[in-house]
């Protein structure tokens, strides 16, 4: 990922939340990370015009407050936000889920392995593709 622009995680799970740290060190991810606890935190956080819009926003279906479904429904009906790629990263299997996640405007989904190291490898998939992916916050504005 552009190692200059945060990456934005959205996960009420403590250590969830650790093990996606522990899995970015492990691949010499140096790009900061923003961990919000909720959906509304989140939109706290994006609407801010002082803070940096990451690059991109790992997200969580099941949170309290604001879920992550509502989360997606404010962040891609908001122009100023809605080309953030989120990608879900969930325990969430369910076909409804991946089909509404896609039907909001999320560029992938991907299941929270239970093993560590399948997990890193996960993350070192979305990372190699970001990485060489033009991202439109580096574009400038039409």
């Amino acid at each position: 990922m552009k190692n200059h622009i945060p990456i934005m995680l959205v996960e009420d799970d403590n250590i969830d939340a650790m093990i996606t740290q522990r899995a970015l060190n492990e691949l010499k991810v140096i790009n900061k990370l923003v961990h919000k606890v909720n959906g509304e935190d989140a939109l706290e956080y994006l609407k801010d015009k002082t803070n940096k819009k990451p690059c991109i926003i790992l997200l969580d279906l099941n949170m309290p407050r604001m879920n992550g479904f509502n989360f997606l429904k404010i962040v891609k009906a908001d122009k100023a936000l809605k080309r953030i790629p989120v990608v879900v990263l969930t325990t969430s299997n369910g076909d409804q889920d991946v089909f509404q996640g896609f039907d909001l405007g999320i560029a992938g989904y991907f299941i929270k392995p239970v093993n560590f190291m399948q997990f890193v490898e996960a993350i070192r998939t979305m990372n190699r593709y970001w990485t060489l992916s033009s991202l439109p916050c580096e574009s400038v504005e039409p």
